[in-house]
């Protein structure tokens, strides 16, 4: 495995340009790392953004100089994504690699979003990126080279119970990814998906609730114990990882280096288990032995349900 991916991340031909790098959500996380470590590659043009609210914190860890920007974006706004791209183009020509690891992760059961909920969770991991990816594809084919790099995770692998909104917006990213390979490649661009699993930071706190799964709110409904045994799950399994953003950062990194990276790219242990995992069980055994690893998930809703068990005769 490991001989595999030194082959592909390999560079055969020396570096004669310096490239334009956009990165997106970069105030935390695999986003903050991978601006620290651009900010010290001096052969590359570099603009880093967040949310304006977090842009001071952004600006704070970072000097902006002639190579090295920090810019507002809300990647949800057409208006903002649009300025920033025509202020890159109008100062360098045009973005040749987009990193979109922008996103949010909702916690919340299927029946208990909204409307409201699931569009702001799409357009913050799906359609923003995708709209952003339009802007800077024309400049990427008339140079007839780019990179389009999107962060994924295993959850647009495997979808797990309090996550089915996040786990469809990385469904479509890496759907919308797979048809993208193909449709840019003749043009010299390539695309890649990379796919973390858990992570060991604080992230997994920095969720969003719908109004009824809101942890303030008081949980008496039937989704009760959905909630109270996968947090705890999920924050476990993070603390347990040894992967840290900065190790994910490496990797955004050596794609960027890379002349032909792969599409799938796992990035961490977790990830190349989820991956074989889905090729190597049958289907039809894959969902109950997931489900028997998760939490007390023999009990979830025993209080409320009137599912009816078949009966011996």
């Amino acid at each position: 495995m490991f001989k595999k991916l030194k082959y592909y991340f390999q560079r055969r031909t020396p570096q004669t340009y310096k490239p334009v790098i956009l990165v997106t959500g970069c105030s935390t996380g695999i986003g903050a790392a991978t601006a620290r470590m651009l900010y010290e590659c001096e052969e590359y043009r570099v603009v880093v953004t967040s949310r304006r609210h977090s842009l001071s914190r952004l600006r704070d860890k970072f000097a902006e100089n002639e190579r090295f920007w920090a810019r507002p974006l809300d990647i949800t706004s057409a208006r903002e994504r649009e300025e920033l791209i025509h202020e890159i183009s109008e100062k360098w020509g045009g973005v040749d690699i987009l990193v979109n690891n922008a996103g949010i992760s909702y916690r919340a059961v299927v029946e208990h979003m909204t409307e409201e909920d699931e569009l702001l969770q799409i357009t913050t991991n799906y359609l923003g990126p995708v709209a952003l990816i339009r802007l800077v594809l024309p400049h990427m084919r008339e140079q007839g080279r780019g990179k389009i790099i999107n962060i994924s995770s295993v959850s647009g692998m495997l979808a797990m119970p309090t996550m089915a909104s996040y786990s469809a917006s990385k469904y479509a990213l890496e759907g919308m990814s797979e048809a993208l390979w193909y449709e840019a490649k003749p043009f010299g661009i390539n695309v890649c998906l990379i796919q973390p699993g858990f992570i060991r930071s604080n992230s997994f706190r920095n969720v969003y609730y719908s109004k009824l799964s809101d942890p303030k709110v008081n949980r008496t409904t039937v989704y009760k114990d959905y909630y109270v045994n996968m947090a705890p799950f999920v924050g476990r399994l993070m603390r347990m990882s040894v992967t840290r953003p900065k190790h994910v950062a490496r990797i955004v990194l050596k794609v960027i280096r890379t002349e032909n990276p792969p599409l799938w790219i796992p990035a961490t242990l977790d990830a190349w288990a989820f991956y074989y995992l889905r090729r190597i069980v049958p289907r039809r055994w894959l969902m109950p032995l997931l489900f028997a690893l998760l939490p007390r998930a023999k009990t979830w809703g025993s209080k409320f349900t009137n599912r009816r068990e078949v009966q011996k005769k």
